[in-house]
C-alpha cells in the first residue's frame, strides 16, 4: 500500500458492505475476490467509480435478521481496489487491500441492492500508523503449530516462502487464508494490537491441530 496510505481524513465515512462470512481483511492484507452475483457487480462499479472503497463484513449468527438480510458484526475492514479484471462471463475479478477496520455506526439505505453504513473509526486508531511496531509473535512456536496444522488439514505450503515472510505480514496472511470457524477470524479481526493478533492466531492452530488428533509439530527443518 505504499502508493496509496491515506490518512483519516480522506477515508469516507460512508460507503459500501460485502457480507461474507468466513472471509477475513486485515489492514494491509490482500484478499482476491470473485464478483458475479448482480448486487455485488453494482456494487464494485460504483466502488470503481468513487474512491475504489467498500468494506468486507461476516453475518453474525447471533445477530436478528432484517428486511435489508443477515445481521452483522459490529466490526469490519475498509479496503480498497487495487486490481481487477473483467472475464468473458461479466465477472469481475478483483483484489481487495485493507486499509482500515472500523464499527458500524449506522446502517444506511441501501444502494443497487448492496448495503451501506456509516462507519466509526475511532476505536482502531493504529490501523493507519506504518510504524513498526513490536508484534509479539513467537516465531517458531507459531510455524511449528503452523507445520502441525497445515499436516492436519493437509495443506501443501511453500515453507521457504513462509520462512522469508516479516511477522507482520505473516500473521495477517495466515489469520486471512487459514480456514478458521467465521467467530475466530472474528476474533482475529478485532484483536486490539498486532500482538494479540499473533497470540490468538497462535492459539487457533494449537487447537486446530490438537482437534486432528495429530502428534506435537516439530520446527521446520
Amino acid at each position: 500500500m505504499a502508493h496509496f496510505h491515506p490518512n483519516r481524513d480522506q477515508l469516507p465515512t460512508e460507503f459500501a458492505v460485502f457480507p461474507l462470512s468466513g472471509a477475513l481483511l486485515l489492514p494491509r492484507g490482500k484478499l482476491p475476490l470473485n464478483i458475479f452475483e448482480p448486487r455485488y457487480l453494482a456494487m464494485t462499479e460504483d466502488s470503481l467509480a468513487n474512491r475504489r472503497m467498500f468494506a468486507m463484513i461476516q453475518a453474525d449468527p447471533h445477530a436478528p435478521t432484517s428486511e435489508r438480510g443477515p445481521g452483522l458484526y459490529r466490526v469490519g475492514c475498509l479496503g480498497r481496489l487495487t486490481s481487477f479484471s473483467e472475464t468473458e462471463d461479466g465477472r469481475f475479478l478483483i483484489t481487495l487491500t485493507g486499509i482500515q477496520r472500523f464499527a458500524i455506526a449506522e446502517e444506511l439505505a441501501g444502494r443497487r441492492g448492496y448495503r451501506r453504513v456509516r462507519a466509526d473509526f475511532s476505536g482502531f486508531p493504529t490501523d493507519l500508523d506504518l510504524t513498526p511496531e513490536a508484534s509479539g509473535v513467537e516465531r517458531e512456536a507459531l510455524l511449528i503449530a503452523l507445520k502441525a496444522y497445515f499436516t492436519g488439514q493437509k495443506f501443501d505450503a511453500n515453507w521457504d516462502a513462509i520462512r522469508r515472510m516479516p511477522d507482520e505480514e505473516l500473521v495477517v496472511t495466515l489469520s486471512m487464508v487459514c480456514p478458521f470457524e467465521p467467530a475466530e477470524k472474528q476474533a482475529l479481526l478485532e484483536a486490539p494490537t498486532e500482538a494479540d493478533r499473533a497470540a490468538t492466531l497462535l492459539a487457533l492452530l494449537q487447537m486446530g491441530a490438537a482437534g486432528s488428533d495429530l502428534p506435537p509439530g516439530r520446527p521446520l527443518s
